[in-house]
């Protein structure tokens, strides 16, 4: 399933296309034609940086950005099969969509595999020995990844 981004970089990428080829069509001997393509070469500029940011997620040229990880693995985060719905709460309280961004900000701190086994482990109740059976993995190393996913989220919260 695509995302909005991914249409909006292959849009982005049509146009930088369209612009390029014509910029190559332009006569730089015309006075005129050399002023469009000064225009035209800035717009290409902007696209790709657009494109770029696009892409990793953040303003290109950065060392290392805000967060580590790319802004749009929230997408995938929110159509996981484990963790479909931002809905669940065991008070059967309803979370704000601010207190769901802010949840999902924190989870995006967390490895794949720690987001993986804390999420089964908090939100479906299973014990480490099922995990394990589960991922194929052993019980102190879904204890392991837990406790990191625990103590990331405690730094991250405080």
């Amino acid at each position: 399933m695509k995302t909005w981004v991914e249409d909006l970089i292959k849009e982005y990428s049509i146009g930088k296309n369209e612009l390029e080829k014509y910029r190559e069509a332009l006569n730089l001997d015309i006075p005129s034609d050399r002023e469009e393509d000064k225009i035209i070469g800035e717009m290409i500029s902007d696209m790709k940086y657009a494109i770029d940011w696009m892409n990793k997620g953040r303003r290109p040229g950065n060392r290392r950005g805000y967060d580590r990880r790319s802004v749009y693995q929230r997408t995938a985060l929110m159509e996981m099969d484990i963790f479909p719905a931002l809905d669940i709460c065991p008070s059967k309280k309803y979370l704000s969509e601010e207190d769901k961004i802010k949840l999902v900000d924190i989870l995006v701190e967390l490895s794949s595999r720690e987001r993986e086994c804390y999420l089964l482990h908090m939100t479906r109740g299973m014990s480490y020995a099922q995990i394990a059976t589960e991922l194929g993995l052993s019980r102190r190393t879904i204890q392991q990844y837990v406790e990191r996913a625990k103590n990331k989220i405690k730094i991250l919260v405080s």
